[in-house]
């Protein structure tokens, strides 16, 4: 498991990220962290999905080999038994690091990826460590200043 000060690295290092697994749909977690890194941060986005060809005017490409940069960063929405081919993907265009969201935990992929001289980040969410360390959590909506469960 990476430590929350390499987290903090590995994103103050990141210049370009490519989203695989993107989604057109606003309901969608990939969605979402396209969005927020979309409006908070200067990364140049990079959205990876085979089945859509653009989002909201933004172009998809259909893999991470055709995109016209290597990214820094790859992160992935993507279920646990295709990880495994991420990983060879986000090896072969030479990514410095494969983030697995929040909810993605291959052990295998951790291991081989790090063993390949990766940076791997494991069951964490991007949008939520880039808001941690930008001091923008409470504008994401999580410090909302509520104590209690119960709705006035």
């Amino acid at each position: 498991m990476t430590d929350a000060l390499t987290r903090q690295r590995i994103l103050r290092e990141t210049r370009s990220v490519a989203i695989v697994g993107a989604s057109a749909n606003p309901s969608r977690a990939s969605y979402f962290v396209w969005t927020y890194l979309k409006s908070t941060s200067d990364y140049d986005i990079y959205l990876v999905n085979p089945t859509v060809s653009a989002i909201e005017g933004t172009a998809v490409y259909p893999s991470l080999a055709e995109l016209p940069v290597v990214p820094d960063l790859v992160d992935v929405f993507r279920r646990h038994d295709d990880l495994p081919g991420v990983l060879d993907e986000t090896l072969a265009v030479g990514a410095k690091t494969l983030w697995l969201q929040l909810g993605l935990r291959h052990d295998q992929v951790v291991r081989d990826g790090q063993s390949a001289g990766l940076q791997v980040v494991a069951d964490r969410c991007l949008k939520i460590e880039h808001a941690r360390f930008a001091g923008g959590l409470h504008l994401a909506g999580f410090n909302t200043g509520v104590i209690d469960s119960r709705r006035p």
